[in-house]
């Protein structure tokens, strides 16, 4: 009777663990599509100013 219970718990965490990593990839999915998005919007001219990663100070 042990060995049924400890089955279905092995049974359950693994299904549990394969839920969770769908619902990562689903995750990852979205944010690699927001972050191409991003990369689209500045391309255009989304950025205010061009160039925001250094700053106003230009020598």
């Amino acid at each position: 009777m042990i060995l049924w219970i400890l089955l279905l718990l092995l049974i359950l965490v693994v299904f549990g663990f394969g839920f969770t990593m769908q619902i990562l990839w689903w995750v990852a999915a979205v944010l690699l599509v927001l972050w191409i998005a991003g990369f689209a919007m500045r391309g255009r001219g989304g950025g205010r100013g061009g160039g925001r990663r250094y700053g106003r100070s230009r020598g």
